[in-house]
């Protein structure tokens, strides 16, 4: 049963979600904001129960097929041009895809199919079939795949757009909501173990406060948070620099890895005049 690891900070919801996927044998939707740890809690997974993990990262131009496997045409075709004998043998054109090694690995694997919603509005449908009986046929060889041990399947979504009634009946939902400012900081204690407490305290209240702010057109995620701590370590950033009311610095230090668009700067910038002029 999957309990967490050190590295990963996971919730009782998140843990039991996890183990329900297991014990019912289906596929684990997860979804949440960008960087909350949808991707890595594939990986910690795999690590924590022992398994082998295969990941198919979904692009735009994927289709369900490239999971399984492609024939490649084009490279047969010149072999044969060039009087090449593997053309007798189309086997040797089949390129395995993430879910067929999956399915022929020898142990109990965990998949990961990572931003599903990124694809086609027709790609989870096309993959029922095969999540649903762990089997899929290669036309080109005639041949039946099926899985020695089903693994676990965990899918992660961006929520960019809806998925199919008929693939969401076949999963095991849970959506990972933004860590509360406890759970952030036991984040923060296992990724920077040496942290100086008085950042951290200066550093999550900007945080959270530039979080809250209405009309942000991307808020500042928990990596992000991380990538800042790391820098504002790096170049060795007081506490006090961080709640510095000196009108030069309306804008926290480096922030650009927290605010990633021009407008949320102006956005803050805005903000942060508008409250001083009433002050």
């Amino acid at each position: 049963m999957f309990t967490g690891t050190d590295r990963y900070i996971a919730t009782d919801d998140l843990k039991m979600a996890v183990n329900a996927a297991v014990i019912l044998e289906r596929p684990l939707l997860i979804k949440g904001e960008p960087g909350t740890g949808k991707t890595m809690l594939a990986q910690e997974v795999a690590t924590a129960l022992g398994r082998p993990l295969f990941e198919w990262h979904v692009k735009s131009t994927s289709k369900a097929q490239h999971g399984l496997y492609e024939y490649d045409a084009v490279s047969r075709l010149r072999d044969s041009q060039l009087g090449d004998a593997r053309v007798a043998d189309i086997s040797n054109y089949i390129v395995r895809g993430r879910l067929w090694d999956a399915f022929d690995c020898a142990e109990r694997a965990v998949v990961l199919i990572d931003e599903i919603d990124k694809a086609d509005i027709e790609f989870p449908n096309d993959l029922l079939r095969e999540l649903d009986r762990m089997e899929f046929y290669v036309h080109e060889t005639r041949q039946l795949v099926r899985a020695r041990h089903r693994p676990l399947i965990i899918i992660t979504s961006n929520n960019e757009k809806e998925l199919p009634d008929a693939f969401l009946r076949r999963c095991f939902f849970h959506y990972i909501r933004f860590p509360d400012r406890d759970t952030m900081g036991r984040i923060v204690d296992v990724h920077f173990p040496g942290i100086k407490p008085a950042l951290i305290r200066e550093a999550m209240e900007a945080f959270f406060d530039l979080r809250e702010i209405p009309g942000l057109k991307k808020k500042p995620s928990t990596s992000e948070l991380l990538d800042w701590l790391k820098l504002l370590m790096a170049e060795d950033i007081s506490p006090e620099t961080l709640r510095s009311n000196d009108n030069g610095k309306i804008l926290p230090p480096l922030h650009g890895a927290l605010l990633k668009n021009e407008q949320d700067v102006h956005l803050f910038e805005r903000l942060i005049f508008m409250s001083r002029r009433k002050s």
